[in-house]
């Protein structure tokens, strides 16, 4: 079993989630959502924006990928061909004006930064600090299987400069850097798979990309939810920096559910509120595929060594515990007292083959 130290570290990374999901206490103004073709980040967009709905903020889609308004979305932006002076000013046109106790937080919501990241490699950074505010909270998706071209060439967002020079900081580790929240997601199918092949000592399996096959791009065989984790759910990683410097880490299983509103008539209750369903959110190493095996062990090894599966008996019958417990060792006689002063006392009995010699006995 867990330790409390180790419960209560679980609980927090839990809380902590459960915060940035649900966008309170800013819990992280820049989230970034590191995604894979073998995982997609929509189910979590998806998680974020029900939540946002939920609670009433707005929300905002910049879109560079996304050719249809996703649901749950208020306002919906095309960023493409578009200069980052004309999507800053479009973007920042609908953040609230006013303080932060007396205004609904915003949500934004950025599909794709691979054209950003190509277009503007340089001031990336300076372009997504000026689009938080007190106010709005960014999540931005980005696709770690798409390389970014070195030459001058613009990807969706026209900014008259070149594309990404090869002798300058990667626009993924400058965007792991300003983040202050860093998801990646998985596929639960084949984190289980290689949980298996290391429990049974077997090398770990691959797919897609990882596979260095010709022609590969998704591996066959991901699971039921062919990538997108609407079925079993998906592993998501989470890297939380705190104010003070420190960072979290712990790895959850997220299975979303449809947010479920019924159409505001009246009911037979008399009132039209409708249920909202949440998600199920919980730690990794509490699936059933990840537990440890000595924790499930740990509250029977207490009833009795007799219950072990052998194909042997190992226990002992009434008779012969009893003639254990009556068999006195010698050394208990000579811890009893034998008069004050007189300390210890060995016992020996002679041998046959035991030679006395009266001289030795007098030294």
């Amino acid at each position: 079993m867990p330790s409390s130290a180790q419960s209560h570290a679980r609980s927090h990374a839990l809380l902590l989630l459960q915060k940035l999901l649900n966008l309170r206490d800013s819990a992280s103004p820049l989230t970034l959502v590191l995604d894979t073709l073998e995982q997609s980040a929509k189910p979590l967009i998806s998680e974020f924006l029900s939540r946002a709905k939920a609670t009433k903020s707005k929300t905002l889609f910049l879109s560079l990928s996304t050719l249809r308004k996703p649901p749950n979305v208020d306002i919906f932006i095309k960023a493409r061909h578009k200069p980052p002076e004309t999507l800053r000013a479009e973007l920042t046109s609908h953040f609230p004006p006013g303080t932060p106790g007396h205004a609904h937080k915003v949500l934004l919501i950025i599909d794709s930064l691979n054209p950003l990241a190509q277009a503007l490699p340089s001031s990336l950074s300076l372009f997504l600090s000026s689009l938080i505010t007190p106010l709005v909270s960014v999540v931005g998706v980005y696709h770690a299987d798409v390389p970014l071209v070195l030459a001058g060439g613009r990807a969706g967002v026209s900014d008259g400069g070149g594309g990404w020079n090869e002798y300058e900081p990667h626009p993924l580790t400058t965007l792991c850097h300003l983040a202050t929240a860093v998801l990646r997601v998985g596929s639960l199918y084949q984190a289980v798979e290689r949980r298996k092949a290391e429990n049974r000592s077997l090398p770990a399996p691959e797919w897609g990309l990882a596979e260095g096959r010709e022609g590969v791009l998704v591996g066959l065989g991901g699971g039921k939810g062919g990538g997108n984790g609407a079925e079993d759910g998906f592993v998501l990683e989470m890297e939380m920096r705190r104010r003070s410097g420190r960072s979290v880490a712990e790895k959850f299983v997220l299975v979303p559910r449809a947010l479920q509103v019924s159409v505001p008539v009246q009911s037979a209750d008399g009132n039209g509120k409708g249920k909202i369903e949440a998600s199920r959110l919980f730690l990794l190493s509490d699936h059933p595929a990840f537990r440890d095996p000595s924790d499930d062990q740990g509250g029977a090894g207490g009833e009795g060594d007799e219950e072990m599966e052998t194909t042997f008996n190992l226990g002992l019958t009434e008779k012969q515990r009893k003639d254990r417990e009556g068999i006195v060792l010698p050394y208990f006689d000579a811890q009893k007292d034998i008069g004050a002063g007189e300390g210890g006392r060995i016992l020996y009995e002679m041998g046959r083959e035991d030679d006395f010699d009266d001289e030795e006995d007098e030294i």
